[in-house]
């Protein structure tokens, strides 16, 4: 027998690559397939399914249910006078929907994932991490290349509660499919620790089938970092109307299983509060799957928050080494966010392997939506944001009851704030909850990378009656009183 039976397999030729991703989410693909265009070669390592978690378990899936729970809300509360509902308005069968869900995941798995692969590059399925700076390990097989990617995504942070290990809780990874974690029965009650985007599209999603929900959130209010008040309290004020219980100033102290369900000991403010619910969410934020990857063995940086340390360039301590993606948080005013990161996969690519011509990711202006209804879309700076950064201020917030089209469809709820330098005029933010939020917001972040004022703002003529308008109206506050303002006023 050799004396070298038991050493580690030398790498073969066939796992050399050009660029060796840690990942397959919406960043690795970025990254693949622009090494592809480049005529380099990649893999891409996963150890779950393939497409990360916007497709498998996080954007896709939430959206595709949030949008029936509307339409389970509106046929329910028909907002004109003369429609009426009929009975109780849309069964709900959950597990068809859930069935659908599945379907809808698999199919575009399938045309935006799976079908993509092969050619200039491949995937490895299993838990990888690094044994040194130029070799990753995936399940037994080693992969060597001249260049790495580290986007492994993130994953659900889970808070030190006294006794949550002994209790079964769910995550945002709920809406996953052919995995455990999946939830294929609709809760007769819920309880939601967090206040966060996550805990709101969830629980709304949930109290519109049926569910009935109740919400602890450590703050004064939801969304209480990094957003407006006004949209915290804006949203808070939709969800009480709806009749989902928001706890404020809540801090969960220990949970048990009693029963079939779950008990929450709760301190509220200065007293404490017992809570039972059927089941139990888990929505207090998202961490880099950073953790057991070998970063120490290659000799990667992280920060005591887990994300990777990265320049601008999104090179990392290691200079063949590059990570992106919600790996690196938000770093270089980065967000965790599928279309930050598949920017950055292919900007890590680029730079990984073209040698000069370094590309710098820009976080400047990042739109971004949270889908509950009405929606949330946010660009820029807040106020307090804005103020920090050294800018006099100009700020002003308007009722969506003074745009038209909202008064026209008869859905007023909601709001929108603009952030402008009181000196220059130029917007820095735009924070909007009303109807067409989602959409809204890009016409702000394409004024923004432009670096618009509040006048291109007012001298943009817009459609009349539509929701876009409300950037139009809330710029002209600048100078007028937007309420004594006829329609299509300047």
């Amino acid at each position: 027998m050799s004396s070298d039976c038991c050493a580690p397999a030398r790498p073969t030729e066939q796992d050399h690559y050009d660029l060796v991703i840690l990942g397959s989410g919406s960043t690795a693909f970025a990254a693949a397939i622009t090494t592809q265009e480049m005529g380099k070669t990649a893999v891409m390592t996963e150890e779950r399914a393939i497409g990360g978690t916007c497709v498998n378990r996080g954007c896709l899936p939430s959206k595709n249910l949030i949008e029936a729970a509307k339409l389970v809300f509106d046929a329910r509360n028909p907002r004109y006078p003369g429609l009426e509902t009929c009975g109780p308005g849309l069964k709900v069968n959950f597990a068809e929907l859930i069935a659908q869900k599945d379907e809808v995941i698999r199919v575009y798995r399938e045309k935006k994932y799976d079908s993509l692969v092969g050619g200039q590059f491949s995937i490895e399925e299993g838990r990888s991490r690094f044994l040194d700076a130029n070799t990753v390990e995936v399940s037994g097989k080693r992969l060597t290349g001249e260049r790495f990617l580290i986007a492994t995504g993130s994953r659900p942070v889970v808070p030190e509660i006294p006794g949550l290990d002994r209790v079964p809780y769910l995550t945002s990874d709920l809406l996953t499919h052919d995995e455990e974690e999946e939830l294929k029965d609709l809760p007769g009650s819920l309880l939601i620790i967090g206040g966060g985007y996550i805990a709101l599209e969830l629980g709304q999603m949930f109290a519109r089938f049926g569910t009935e929900v109740t919400m602890l959130e450590r703050s004064a209010q939801v969304l209480a970092r990094g957003y407006e008040p006004q949209v915290g309290q804006a949203i808070g004020h939709v969800f009480a109307e709806e009749g989902i219980s928001i706890v404020p100033h809540a801090t969960v102290e220990a949970v048990r299983s009693e029963g079939a369900g779950v008990v929450a000991e709760v301190r509220v403010g200065k007293g404490r509060r017992t809570f039972r619910a059927e089941r139990l969410l888990i929505a207090t934020g998202r961490r880099p799957n950073t953790d057991g990857i070998g970063l120490e063995a290659a000799g990667v940086l992280a920060n005591a928050r887990g994300e990777v340390e990265v320049d601008p360039q999104l090179r990392t301590s290691v200079p063949h080494i590059f990570a992106a993606g919600d790996v690196i948080g938000r770093l270089h005013e980065s967000q965790m966010a599928t279309p930050v990161g598949a920017r950055q996969g292919g900007i890590a690519a680029h730079n990984a392997l073209h040698g000069n011509d370094l590309r710098a990711f820009d976080g400047r202006v990042i739109p971004r939506t949270i889908f509950t209804d009405p929606p949330i879309g946010i660009v820029g700076m807040t106020e307090a944001e804005a103020i920090a950064a050294g800018h006099r201020c100009w700020c002003a917030t308007i009722r969506m009851e003074l745009v038209p089209r909202a008064g026209a469809i008869r859905d007023t709820r909601g709001l929108i704030k603009m952030v402008a330098d009181a000196d220059s005029n130029e917007v820095l933010g735009v924070s909007m909850v009303g109807a067409g939020a989602a959409e809204v917001i890009h016409e702000a972040a394409i004024a923004m990378r432009f670096r618009a004022t509040l006048d291109d703002f007012i001298d943009q003529l817009h459609v009349y009656p539509t929701m876009a308008e409300a950037l139009k109206i809330v710029a002209i506050a600048r100078y007028k009183d937007p309420a004594k303002l006829s329609c299509c006023a300047d």
